[in-house]
């Protein structure tokens, strides 16, 4: 992960499948699934790298949430681990 402040989160709350998924829309569906989360849960979400990748976690982190990267388990995509804000 980016963020070595973070570690390794606990199980995810929630996850989201987003490969594939075009911008905005990649972002808004992460930040519904964060509202249904309670403040310091953790959200997973496997996305395409690029401008998906940036949108997205450049997006969440405007918002106040953690969120670190990792290598996603195919080529060309990323996971994210999202701490919802309190």
């Amino acid at each position: 992960m980016d963020d070595p402040a973070v570690g390794s989160p606990p199980a995810p709350a929630a996850s989201l499948d987003l490969r594939g998924t075009p911008c905005p829309l990649n972002y808004v569906r992460s930040l519904l699934a964060l509202e249904r989360l309670a403040p310091g849960h953790w959200l997973q979400v496997d996305l395409d790298t690029g401008e998906p990748e940036r949108m997205v976690s450049d997006g969440l982190r405007d918002k106040g949430h953690t969120v670190s990267v990792e290598a996603g388990a195919e080529p060309a995509t990323v996971r994210l681990w999202v701490c919802r804000a309190g």
